[in-house]
């Protein structure tokens, strides 16, 4: 079969026109192929189709470029999809597949479209169809949750069945829209949705409800209510940290954002920590969510290890840690691309993709599979030209090259572009070049004037028909044919040869010794034949120098064409080395080079590291750095701590001054237990280098402490307790693990010290409690710190108090009646112990609150009575008073029962069409008419004020009208009913700026005066009367 269509080309391009074969065959005109294989422009994505979703249909995107246009056909899951099948879904729009009212069970699956034409098939990547989806939370009731204060809790989420995987989760309490503030206390976790409390207070006693959203499908479901129900508990327990929220074992893509997430319950709320083994956690981190979230943006391969997070409270820790390992998707490092290529050619096509895992690679052949990791052609035949495809894939994707093989079959051609003479040095290297396109390759013969060519000592034919000449000569010019013949014809190019002179340094720059910052030039000079044209070039260590680029530091200066100077301005370390200069002509070049020594300060030492240390020195090593060409005179160190914050300070070195030639020094005056690194700076004479890369960090070793708490005080608290306070060591004074405090205490007249040890270095108070205990004893405290090496001094001594006892008496109610309906107020006896520090005034409604529920004011000891707001109206309650002082609440009061008003009306004054009377406006109103659960009307109020001020002219009125002056501005009136119960709703109007006018009074509605057309002839008609 080959043979038969090569045997039809051959003989159609003997009968064709000559002027129609160039035009057919020729190999270097762009319009003669303009037939290419299918290329997408739109392929294909994966696509989630909402359940709920109003238009029924999906759209599959398939576009392909290609001449002849391409047809198009779609399969799914590897089966070819039926257009014409009765009753389908499926219909074809140019290249797009339309799936018309989709249905799950049908059309969920991969998908891919295949492109044709005469050239060949391309397959589209895959794409999935997925219905989306959230189903609504179970009806069934949640059971309520109850813990007591101090304790943690967990409310469970539970979301529905949904796809995809992808929610977001919040909480409200009792209501939408109040969501649950999420601090270091709570934490709502974005993989199960769970809400978890560290340490539970009476305040979160409510109704929880969880909503998780679906941002694939906009669409948002809410759990029903789980009661939470805190238990009182006096004293509150303290809890260790108890961590609950544990990140899993996670496989994070490399440049994706991921977030690692721990929370703790526990009484104190216990503080998260992030570590990472081994090193330092990502330099973009971000701890979130009060520390219960490690987010790390663009995550890289080097991120990749164990991590770890510490929950940490004074009664105790856990630690938790896992996995995070980083792959990636595929990603070409070679791929095909559109080849042609001659008949009976060799060619290779190779693909290599790197990612992880590593994948695998698979081919296509106008869409039909091929073995091979590579594929390899040996004489290349008509019918291996079509469609290719290479397939990368790991478990994270796919991704696909596509490229056209196309053979061709041509007579030799040259390009119309070559140049006719070619230019040689004398005594140089000359290749010119054959470079005919044709198919099956052609056979290369040479010849000069009329002499043909073969291999010689100076002249070489090579494989791909270039010829070489070696050391030319003034005899070699002539004209040189290049002659290419193949099965199909033959064809020749001639070019002439003309020898030049060559080019040659006559000054080569010198060498140049200066110090940074200084100015220095090196210079260049060259001879070169008068038919061409020269150029200088300059390099730096082999690097040429981009004169535009850099010329603050380089500026090249022509003297003539045939000298160059290159002037090298405020030189720097970076700039010493290698110059050259190249002098180049379009046929040869030559080069001198010359060499800069810049002195300047010397490097940064290297290898900074710790080869001893106790609690307060430290022993450094380092290598030395590049002096630059000047003696190293002295070292600086400098250190930062675990509390510096970034900030680098000058060490205390033995010796003081550390000479030049040492490489170790001891740095001392440290504090123990602490995290330092250090790093070396050289001097020289011309000055200071650039610091070291800073050593690891290590700790000194640790040591007893020698600083007190300080601020030791106390007193109060509740009743038959010493309460003893200071101000926490700060932690760069621990000087090691194991740190609390000492407390020692005694009674005033005594000799002997009570000691107590309390653990923990946040610690800052104790209580210490004896049931016989006389209040206000007075009492010698002090307070130091320990740690695992020992104990510190103590701090001064300090005189301090027992607490006081609670107030023993009941205050006596003077009265308490209603104001309103939403006020009261009540006063009583001040009571006559002297420990008094306030009152407490509680009042519940006895049928719809519990005691426990009540409200409460705090009203200080110089006070007697107060006034009680928010009442709820046409309501009984009762009110209950307490003294109460630092060792607790003394007796109640007898209990007083009050009733609040009826409310006021709920219903505005109707305000009628105001009148303005010359230089005032007569506002009225129509009657407000209370019913029988209201406040019976005693007045109306009537507020006059500028529009836009808060306040103004307050006017009371038993008239159901009213009488106001006008001004220049425009003001705003208010008509409320007044009653026992309160004042009832606002009705306003506006009234107009004050406008002389004349005549009858005028009716306006709101602030825009009336006209009606009946008025003019009137107002004609009094006009002429005034004439008269």
């Amino acid at each position: 079969m080959l043979l038969l269509a090569l045997l039809l080309h051959l003989l159609a391009f003997s009968l064709a026109d000559p002027s129609e074969q160039g035009a057919l065959l020729d190999p270097f005109k762009e319009d003669d192929a303009t037939g290419f294989g299918p290329v997408f422009e739109e392929q294909p994505v994966d696509t989630i189709y909402p359940e709920e979703s109003p238009e029924a249909r999906i759209v599959m995107t398939c576009q392909a470029k290609a001449n002849p246009p391409a047809t198009y056909r779609w399969k799914l899951n590897n089966m070819d999809v039926d257009l014409s099948k009765p009753g389908s879904h499926y219909s074809l729009s140019e290249g797009n597949l339309i799936i018309s009212n989709p249905l799950r069970s049908e059309h969920v699956g991969k998908y891919s479209c295949l492109a044709t034409n005469m050239y060949g098939t391309v397959v589209s990547q895959e794409a999935s169809v997925q219905f989306g989806y959230l189903d609504l939370f179970s009806p069934e009731e949640r059971l309520a949750v109850h813990v007591k204060e101090g304790q943690g809790a967990v409310l469970l989420c539970a979301p529905p069945p949904h796809y995809p995987g992808e929610l977001s989760f919040r909480w409200i309490l009792n209501e939408f829209p109040t969501f649950i503030p999420l601090d270091k206390r709570r934490f709502v976790s974005q993989i199960t949705g769970n809400l978890y409390i560290s340490k539970v207070e009476s305040s979160d006693r409510g109704n929880y409800s969880c909503i998780a959203s679906s941002p694939s499908i906009s669409k948002s479901v809410f759990s029903n209510y789980i009661p939470l129900k805190p238990l009182a508990e006096r004293p509150i327990r303290k809890y260790p940290a108890d961590l609950r929220v544990k990140f899993p074992y996670t496989t994070a893509l490399v440049g994706q954002d991921i977030i690692l997430e721990c929370f703790a319950l526990g009484n104190p709320v216990p503080e998260i920590r992030w570590k990472r083994k081994g090193g330092m956690l990502p330099h973009n981190h971000e701890v979130r969510m009060a520390g219960a979230q490690l987010y790390i943006p663009n995550i890289q391969f080097d991120d990749s290890g164990t991590y770890s997070c510490e929950a940490i409270n004074s009664k105790g820790k856990d630690s938790h840690h896992a996995n995070v390992s980083v792959e990636a998707h595929p990603e070409w490092v070679e791929h095909i691309v559109n080849t042609e290529k001659g008949l009976y050619s060799d060619h290779t096509m190779t693909c290599i993709a790197k990612g992880v895992p590593k994948p695998q690679i698979r081919w296509l052949k106008n869409g039909e599979p091929l073995d091979g990791k590579e594929l390899r052609f040996r004489r290349l035949t008509l019918d291996n030209a079509g469609m290719y495809q290479c397939i990368a894939e790991n478990r994270h994707g796919v991704i696909y090259a596509n490229a056209e093989l196309q053979v061709f079959v041509a007579a030799p051609k040259f390009p119309h572009n070559q140049k006719e003479r070619v230019l040689a040095p004398k005594n140089g290297r000359l290749v010119i070049g054959c470079k005919a396109k044709a198919a099956p390759k052609p056979t290369i013969t040479w010849s000069k004037d009329t002499e043909l060519l073969s291999n010689s000592s100076r002249m070489f034919i090579w494989e791909d028909g270039s010829l070489e000449i070696l050391n030319v000569m003034p005899e070699d010019e002539g004209r040189y044919t290049c002659f290419a013949e193949n099965d199909w014809g033959k064809a020749n190019c001639t070019r002439s040869l003309v020898i030049t002179e060559s080019t040659k340094i006559t000054l080569a720059p010198s060498n140049a010794d200066v110090h940074t910052g200084d100015n220095t030039w090196m210079e260049c000079a060259a001879s070169y034949d008068p038919l061409l044209d020269i150029a200088f070039i300059w390099s730096l260590n082999g690097q040429k120098i981009d004169l535009d680029k850099d010329n603050t530091h380089y500026e090249s200066i022509l003297n003539g064409s045939s000298n160059a100077k290159l002037l090298i301005k405020n030189a720097q370390l970076k700039h010493a080395g290698r110059y050259t200069c190249t002098a180049e002509t379009d046929v040869d070049n030559t080069t001198a080079s010359a060499h800069l020594v810049v002195r300047g300060p010397p490097g940064a030492p290297g290898g900074v590291r710790i080869i001893n240390k106790s609690d307060r020195s430290v022993t450094l090593q380092w290598s030395r750095g590049a002096d630059n060409h000047s003696p190293i005179s002295k070292y600086t160190i400098q250190y930062r701590d675990q509390f510096s914050k970034d900030v680098w300070k000058n060490a205390t070195t033995f010796p003081a001054d550390v000479e030049g030639n040492a490489e170790t020094a001891t740095v001392v005056d440290l504090f123990p237990w602490t995290e330092y690194e250090f790093r070396v700076m050289a001097t020289n004479t011309l000055g200071t280098g650039e610091p070291s890369r800073p050593s690891n960090k290590e700790k000194t070793l640790d040591s007893v402490p020698v600083v007190a708490p300080s601020d030791v005080g106390g007193g109060g608290g509740a009743s038959r307790e010493l309460t003893i306070t200071w101000t926490p060591v700060q932690p760069q004074y621990y000087y090691g693990p194991n740190f609390g405090y000492i407390v020692a205490f005694k009674p005033h007249e005594e000799k002997e010290w009570n000691r107590v040890a309390v653990p923990g270095p946040e610690a800052k108070h104790y209580v210490h409690k004896d049931p016989n205990l006389a209040p206000m004893t007075e009492f010698e405290v002090k307070v130091k710190a320990f740690n695992r090496q020992g104990e510190g001094p103590y701090s001064l001594t300090t005189i301090i108090y027992s607490a006081q006892d609670a107030p023993s008496e009941a205050p006596a109610i003077l009265e308490a009646k209603a104001l309103s309906a939403t006020a009261a107020s009540v006063s009583w006896l001040p009571l006559s112990e002297n420990n008094i520090d306030g009152y407490q005034v509680k009042y519940w409604r006895p049928n719809e609150d519990s005691e426990g529920g009540a409200h409460r004011v705090v009203v200080s000891g110089k006070e007697n009575h107060t006034r009680l707001e928010g009442l709820k109206p046409s309501s009984d309650y009762i009110i209950e008073i307490r003294g109460y002082n630092s060792a607790g609440y003394g007796p109640p009061s007898n209990h007083i029962r009050i009733h609040t008003k009826k409310p006021p009306p709920d219903r505005p004054p109707k305000i009628l069409d105001p009148k303005i009377k010359g230089q005032f406006v007569n506002v009225a109103w129509e009657p407000v008419v209370p019913l029988s659960n209201e406040s019976l009307i005693e007045s109306y109020r009537v507020l006059y004020k500028q529009k836009g001020a808060s306040a103004g002219t307050l006017y009371t009125t038993n008239k159901r009208y009213i009488e106001l002056p006008l001004y220049a501005e425009e003001y705003v009136v208010e008509v409320r009913a007044h009653t026992e119960g309160g004042d009832g709703a606002v009705a306003q109007i506006s009234t107009p700026r004050n406008i002389s006018t004349r005549g009858r009074s005028q009716n306006y509605s709101g602030a825009i005066m009336s006209s009606s057309l009946n008025v003019l002839p009137m107002l004609l008609v009094a006009l002429l009367l005034l004439n008269l």
